[in-house]
């Protein structure tokens, strides 16, 4: 497959198409589009098709699995302690926060409180006054981190359907928040049709504006500089950066592999993080791209990854090195679930996980990542993996967590 020139990829880009890997693309694309052919008369706008027992475990596990409770002899009596991780859990209506252990990540950790936060939590984004912001189904829940309660449901102004669960539901996705903490944006998914971005000011709680972005806003960002915001636009292949005071809005195509199969293609942009040396957003394609947008002139250029899996979840540490998350194969020629780290000058390190993951987060020192095992799709368990950066010769430790964690920070 030859990358258009609009893709900034280039003969060097172009040349990575070629070959085996070509081969096993146009596999994948047939499968694609047979699968877009069945879901063309589906109304629940779904985008993905439904895995096959190559792409992961089977989803009866996930049904039948424990779902971990929190231990009250290990709960906190006062506040919170640094360092807690504060996960969604998307198959239920609370978010949990999990102890990664206080000799060691993973020793003895686990989950010690979870609070009802809203219908099916997705993306979630803590201030530092210690407020977290909660992507859910049915608004925006803010909580208080440090005495581990609710304090409000912000409801959207965007009409998204009847409250569901499920990986296509309407509502809330992607989360984020303003450098000087004023307000929060929200992605907001309407089945089968463009989303919106919300924004909220974190002082009065109130809905102040909303935005036009594009289908199925799985990520949020915003420029270092406050001045934009960005949804990450599954399906229809784009970003959409908004501008941040006017609410106008500019959207750039980054679709490094095309935009054949549409709504059944697998190849499409599931979550950004922005590079805050100059502000571009990097994002990451299938273990094998780095699409590197710069978000004022549009234009996409493409660095080669090594994982070659389908890769969700991503996040930078404090020395700039990129961790991304790959979910496990969604054909039979994908490698196995991993977790990418990519130096600030292109070296990678690919360390397996066992079983899916979604999301990851990294400590506040840069030396320990957390994986989430929700999972958007069927196959997902309930825990989170933790991986020691600094020692690449050390075995990941595996937590228990709530229902199904997607969205992860750490406090």
């Amino acid at each position: 497959m030859t990358l258009p020139n609009r893709f900034g990829g280039g003969p060097r880009a172009a040349s990575r198409a070629e070959g085996p890997r070509a081969a096993r693309r146009a596999r994948r694309l047939t499968l694609a589009l047979i699968a877009a052919a069945l879901l063309a008369g589906c109304a629940n706008g779904t985008t993905e098709a439904a895995p096959d027992s190559a792409a992961g475990p089977d989803a009866a596990s996930a049904a039948t699995g424990t779902v971990a409770t929190p231990d009250p002899s290990r709960a906190p009596t006062d506040r919170t302690p640094e360092g807690t991780l504060l996960v969604a859990d998307f198959g239920s209506d609370t978010v949990t926060f999990v102890d990664p252990g206080r000799e060691g990540a993973g020793e003895g950790g686990g989950p010690i409180a979870s609070v009802e936060v809203g219908t099916a939590p997705y993306g979630l984004v803590v201030g530092e006054d210690g407020r977290a912001w909660v992507a859910t189904a049915e608004g925006v829940a803010v909580v208080d981190t440090q005495q581990r309660t609710r304090l409000a449901l912000i409801p959207y102004e965007t009409e998204s359907g009847p409250v569901a669960t499920g990986e296509y539901r309407g509502g809330g996705m992607g989360i984020a928040l303003a450098p000087d903490g004023k307000h929060v944006y929200a992605g907001v998914n309407v089945p089968g049709e463009d989303g919106t971005v919300e924004v909220i000011d974190t002082a009065t709680r109130e809905v102040t504006g909303t935005a036009p972005v594009g289908m199925r806003p799985f990520d949020v960002d915003v420029s270092p500089d406050g001045r934009e915001v960005y949804a990450t636009d599954h399906d229809s292949f784009d970003v959409t950066a908004v501008d941040a005071d006017t609410l106008k809005t500019r959207r750039m195509e980054v679709a490094p592999y095309g935009t054949e199969g549409g709504l059944g293609s697998w190849l499409k942009p599931h979550y950004a993080v922005v590079r805050p040396g100059d502000g571009k957003l990097l994002l990451p394609f299938e273990g094998e791209r780095l699409a590197v947008l710069d978000p004022r002139t549009g234009e996409v250029t493409i660095e080669r990854m090594t994982a070659d899996t389908h890769q969700h979840g991503a996040t930078l540490t404090p020395n700039g090195t990129l961790l991304v998350v790959g979910t496990g194969p969604i054909g039979s020629d994908d490698e196995e679930p991993s977790l990418t780290v990519r130096a600030p000058g292109g070296a990678e390190r690919v360390v397996p996980l066992d079983g899916p993951h979604e999301d990851v987060a990294v400590s506040e020192d840069g030396r320990t990542a957390y994986v989430t095992g929700g999972f958007t799709r069927d196959g997902y368990w309930n825990g989170i993996t933790v991986v020691d950066l600094a020692d690449e010769e050390s075995e990941s430790v595996r937590l228990t967590a709530g229902n199904r964690p997607l969205g992860i920070a750490v406090l």
